[in-house]
């Protein structure tokens, strides 16, 4: 049984609900769709969530909505009329409209792009429509009941051997619509995916599957045939952004692995994540590179501070005090380095620091900017000498120096600190070393 997942681009148009359709249609395993709503048909062009976010804040400050909510309603006419169904849309959006004018919320406006496109391509499938309002539960403060979750869908989906869910939101047990962050569908798919116990979980969307390195940095950089889901969680903190994170956690507890396809080169068969995977499942020592700019590094020096007990929790109290958080801890015997996001950093610098000095008494605080963090990930790398050699010396070889070093017990992944300047060059020399050979 296969839970498929169809992104915003994958159905922003009459002719991409057609490829969608083929594809349903090419495996009888895919039994249950998760539709996100109409996405962007090309340059210039809005999104269905995005016209529906411009409704609400038009409402909630006494203006007109009525002509972006009439080209939201024709969007959706134009593609029923090019696919030849007949659907009346008038009830839905006039139920829209009055429900904004008394009041409703920001969550339940951008909810009807998926309400309204999954209608749409259930009655395109001929499969029966599930409202996910329904099925998937939220607490009145807006957190996800997971279990609660699984529960309402394995029973409503029990007597239904097809159907269509739409992805990003749900609901409290009251009816009031609650949503994900953007990006939420996936985390929806993934939720009928557990709850039904499917064999496999298809995120289809307008890439094919992961690459081992941003492509604006490395275009020919290779797709990753697979890749764990530790290795993706890694990846994915440290930038890839081809699925949700919050996605992974509900398949991955279930041990259902996730498959990244293209829904524009279906015969490709993109990236699969799975809870375990072999070393001889990659033909190179690392499965993927990834990072992040806008990093800044503030070091602490202090003679003796591994003998002052405490001395570590007291400075990660002055960042906590101010609201920032940090990403890593590179330390020394004489030295703690504490890295966060440079723009949480600024506008408490001064006193995080001085609060520090109040705290541990440092013999010196100093603040590095524009730091650049890079991840390169891989299961294959425990088992493979030299690989930390490896890598630090093609960063070397570039002229580049490294600020700071960072690697877990686990060792799958090693993360560099570079310049910003240096972050382009830094990711092009690691793919070089470990896949151009």
């Amino acid at each position: 049984m296969i839970v498929a997942k169809f992104g915003g681009s994958s159905l922003a148009d009459a002719a991409q609900f057609v490829k969608v359709k083929d594809i349903v249609r090419a495996n009888n395993e895919r039994k249950y769709i998760v539709p996100s709503a109409p996405g962007k048909r090309g340059a210039g062009d809005d999104k269905i969530t995005d016209l529906l976010y411009a409704c609400f804040d038009a409402a909630n400050n006494g203006k007109s909505f009525r002509h972006v909510l009439e080209r939201i309603q024709a969007r959706y006419v134009e593609i029923a009329e090019e696919l030849g169904i007949e659907m009346d849309f008038s009830p839905e959006f006039a139920a829209i409209e009055q429900a904004l004018k008394n009041g409703a919320s920001r969550e339940y406006a951008a909810s009807r792009g998926e309400y309204l496109n999954g209608k749409l391509l259930a009655k395109y499938l001929d499969f029966p429509f599930v409202d996910a309002a329904e099925v998937i539960r939220f607490t009145r403060d807006g957190r996800l009941m997971e279990e609660e979750t699984n529960a309402l869908i394995a029973s409503r989906l029990k007597g239904l051997p097809r159907a269509v869910i739409p992805g990003f939101y749900g609901a409290e047990e009251d009816g009031t619509v609650r949503t994900f962050s953007r990006g939420g569908s996936d985390v929806s798919g993934a939720l009928v995916a557990r709850a039904v116990n499917a064999d496999i979980y298809e995120n289809w969307t307008d890439v094919t599957g992961f690459r081992m390195a941003d492509p604006r940095i490395v275009p020919d950089a290779q797709y990753i045939a697979t890749i764990t889901y530790r290795e993706l969680r890694e990846l994915s903190y440290m930038g890839a952004t081809v699925l949700h994170e919050e996605a992974v956690f509900p398949v991955r507890k279930a041990g259902i692995p996730t498959n990244i396809r293209n829904t524009n080169d279906p015969k490709h068969p993109g990236t699969m994540i799975r809870a375990n995977a072999g070393q001889d499942e990659t033909m190179h020592t690392i499965t993927g590179i990834a990072g992040h700019k806008g990093f800044s590094i503030v070091s602490v020096e202090k003679d003796m501070m591994n003998a002052e007990l405490g001395f570590g929790r007291r400075v990660l109290q002055a960042f906590e005090e101010y609201g920032v958080s940090f990403e890593h801890l590179p330390t020394g015997i004489d030295t703690m380095c504490v890295v966060v996001h440079e723009k949480e950093l600024k506008p408490h610098q001064e006193e995080v620091i001085r609060r520090i000095c109040e705290l541990v008494n440092p013999d010196q605080v100093t603040v590095h900017d524009h730091l650049a963090l890079i991840a390169t990930v891989g299961r294959g790398m425990v088992r493979n000498f030299g690989t930390a050699a490896r890598l630090f010396t093609a960063i070397s070889s570039q002229g580049i120096s490294i600020r700071t070093i960072d690697q877990g017990s686990s060792e799958l992944n090693i993360i560099v600190g570079v310049d910003e300047d240096d972050f382009e060059n830094a990711v092009k020399a690691i793919y070089d070393t470990f896949v151009r050979i």
